[in-house]
């Protein structure tokens, strides 16, 4: 049996997907998840039905899941002693920009409180790898292109972003302190199967099929570096065995931040932003249909681009994505007809 994998989010679209990877690949997986209904539960226990059908098929790996908060410190310390997870990836939180606007304590509760349970925990119980999701809403406004991890992020333009921003403060700071090795992930607009129906991809989908006019903010003026499921999870497993301490990594400094500090800061996207209206107009070919579109204004905490640079990544683990967006747009859309029996 290979190493134990503490993954929170494990009902989340980002952490289905890891650790469907991670079964497959014979790890021991524990699968941590609050079953919020932030959006549909009925996905998210589909997504663990299908991990459990994975297991009946690949007998070297295991997988169990909790049903917990991050927030709960109790819970998780009993997670921890009888696991004794070797390394963590943090997937869980509130998510969604505009949601952040309307509802902050969700986020205080999840991102913050729930990531410095986790932290304490990674201390309590050390781990080879600690793991967490940031995010590109981090850039905020940032006009130069492409984003690169060592810009300046200090003015998020969303309350979700300030607490992505938090997160990797914080596990900066607890990695200086207890030398706990930290990879902070900012994910670039990640889409496909079993995606998440607040984002635009399955907005889109089900209004267009459904003859519901879609909402294009900025006059459709924005540009987008989506970036396909596999690419991302691909990413996340590799980096697992590359810690910033290891052996391999000594003559090297990948980190964004102080090189005395086992922590790194990573984009994972792209590299090819894709105009809003491009996105569209794929996903109405892939459909066999068009869309009736609103033209809009600009939302509070939207930005205009995102746009990856890849570079760090690149060197540290040959990170190159694979799927073009138009063939992600078929894989999605093939799986969202299946799924939803269209």
């Amino acid at each position: 049996m290979q190493a134990r994998i503490l993954v929170t989010g494990a009902a989340g679209f980002i952490g289905f997907h890891v650790c469907k990877e991670l079964i497959k690949e014979g790890f021991w997986v524990i699968g941590l998840d609050n079953l919020n209904n932030y959006y549909d539960v009925n996905l998210k226990k589909a997504r663990l039905r299908e991990l459990s059908k994975l297991l009946k098929i690949k007998r070297n790996g295991s997988f169990i899941f909790i049903k917990t908060n991050l927030e709960d410190k109790r819970s998780l310390n009993q997670i921890f002693k009888k696991n004794k997870p070797q390394k963590v990836i943090n997937l869980a939180a509130q998510a969604g920009v505009r949601y952040s606007i309307t509802n902050p304590n969700a986020y205080v509760s999840s991102n913050l409180v729930g990531f410095a349970n986790l932290l304490e925990l990674c201390k309590d119980y050390p781990v080879e790898h600690l793991m967490y999701a940031s995010s590109s809403s981090v850039y905020g406004g940032n006009t130069k292109t492409p984003f690169s991890e060592k810009d300046f992020v200090d003015s998020p333009v969303s309350f979700y972003a300030a607490t992505k921003k938090a997160n990797e403060l914080m596990a900066h700071s607890y990695s200086h302190l207890y030398k706990i090795p930290c990879t902070g992930m900012r994910f670039f607009t990640v889409y496909g199967p079993w995606g998440r129906p607040d984002m635009a991809p399955m907005i889109f989908t089900k209004s267009i099929l459904a003859d519901v006019p879609i909402n294009i903010f900025n006059n459709g003026e924005m540009s987008r570096d989506f970036t396909y499921i596999d690419d991302v999870t691909n990413a996340v497993v590799n980096l697992l065995s590359k810690p910033p301490n290891s052996p391999s990594n000594k003559q090297k400094t990948y980190s964004s931040l102080e090189s005395s500090v086992p922590h790194r800061i990573l984009n994972i996207g792209n590299n090819k932003p894709t105009k809003l209206l491009d996105f569209i107009n794929l996903l109405e070919m892939e459909l066999l249909k068009k869309a009736k579109r609103n033209l809009k204004e600009m939302q509070p905490g939207d930005v205009k681009e995102t746009y990856a640079d890849i570079n760090l990544i690149r060197e540290l683990i040959d990170f190159e994505p694979k799927i073009s967006l138009k063939q992600g747009i078929k894989k999605f859309v093939n799986w969202y007809k299946n799924f939803y029996k269209i």
